[in-house]
C-alpha cells in the first residue's frame, strides 16, 4: 500500500474540530472518532460506507462488527469507515450527530479520498442497525440522506413487545413518551425515498427478535423500496464477521453478490 498524503490545507481545515492521521491508506479521525479504510486508487468506485457497530448503545463491538469488514469492502473498491459513535445514554442526538459529521467529513474530503458524496451509505449491526435505520428514515433530523443501508440483525423497533431493552433504554432514556417510541420504531418512518437495503439475520435470534427485520422489510416492500432480505436458520445474535457463524460463507456470498450489484448500478 502507498502512504496516503493529505495536503496541509486539508489538515488545517480539520484542526478546529478534528485531528486526521494517515498511513497506508488508513486514516484515523478524532471528533467524531472514526477509522477510514481507503481502497487502492486504481480500484476506487467512489462508493463509501459508514459502519455503526452494535453493542446495545452501551458498548461498541468494534472488531467483528467493525474493522474486520474493511478488506472485503476495499477489495470491492469501496471506502469503509468504522464509526465509534458517542453512546447516547438517553440523548439520541449524540450518535446521530456523529453520523452527520462523518458524512460531512467524507463529503469534504471527497476529491482527495476518491469518494462520490452521492454514493455514501450507512451500515449497522444490532443497536448500530437501529442507528443506521434511524438515519436512513429520518434524513431531515440526521441532516444526511444515505444512498443505501446495510443492516445486520438490526434493532428497528423500540416498542416493548419486540424491542431490545438496553437499546431502547440507551436511545430514549427511562421514560419515553408513546410518540417517541413510535417515532423511532423505524418501520413507521419508511417512505418511497428511504434508501435501498440489505438485511441479514438469524431466524433463531433471541436477543433481537426477527420481527424487527421482517416488519422493516415489509414496510420497504409496501412503498416499493428495493431490499434484499436474508434469514439464516440458526446462528443467534451478534455474529458479525465471525467464522464461527454457521452460515458465514453463505452470508459472505450473499452480501458480496449484493455489493457487486451495488457497484454495477453506479457504473
Amino acid at each position: 500500500m502507498k502512504y496516503l498524503r493529505i495536503p496541509l490545507l486539508l489538515i488545517l481545515m480539520f484542526t478546529l474540530s478534528t485531528t486526521v492521521m494517515a498511513k497506508d491508506r488508513v486514516i484515523k479521525i478524532e471528533q467524531p472518532r472514526a477509522t477510514v479504510y481507503l481502497p487502492q486508487a486504481d480500484k476506487a468506485t467512489g462508493i463509501a460506507v459508514v459502519d455503526c457497530p452494535g453493542g446495545g448503545y452501551y458498548t461498541l463491538a468494534l472488531d467483528h462488527e467493525g474493522h474486520q469488514w474493511a478488506p472485503m469492502f476495499n477489495n470491492a473498491g469501496i471506502a469503509y469507515v468504522v464509526l465509534e459513535y458517542t453512546l447516547p445514554y438517553g440523548d439520541r442526538s449524540l450518535p446521530i450527530a456523529d453520523v452527520r459529521r462523518t458524512f460531512e467529513l467524507l463529503a469534504d474530503s471527497a476529491a482527495i479520498w476518491g469518494i462520490d458524496p452521492e454514493k455514501i451509505g450507512i451500515m449497522g449491526f444490532s443497536a448500530g442497525g437501529h442507528l443506521a435505520s434511524t438515519v436512513a428514515t429520518h434524513p431531515e433530523e440526521a441532516g444526511v440522506r444515505p444512498a443505501f443501508q446495510i443492516l445486520f440483525y438490526p434493532v428497528v423497533s423500540l416498542e416493548t413487545e419486540i424491542s431490545h431493552g438496553k437499546t431502547r433504554l440507551g436511545f430514549l432514556g427511562e421514560n419515553p413518551t408513546d410518540a417517541e417510541v413510535k417515532e423511532y420504531s423505524n418501520y413507521y418512518k419508511v417512505t418511497p425515498q428511504t434508501p435501498k437495503a440489505f438485511i441479514a439475520l438469524s431466524a433463531n435470534d433471541k436477543s433481537v427478535l426477527p420481527d424487527n427485520s421482517l416488519r422493516y422489510a415489509a414496510a420497504l416492500s409496501a412503498v416499493g423500496v428495493p431490499y434484499s432480505l436474508h434469514v439464516y436458520p440458526t446462528g443467534g445474535h451478534g455474529w458479525g464477521y465471525r467464522s464461527s457463524f454457521p452460515y458465514h460463507v453463505d452470508m459472505l456470498w450473499d452480501f458480496q453478490s449484493w455489493i457487486n450489484d451495488l457497484v454495477t448500478s453506479y457504473k
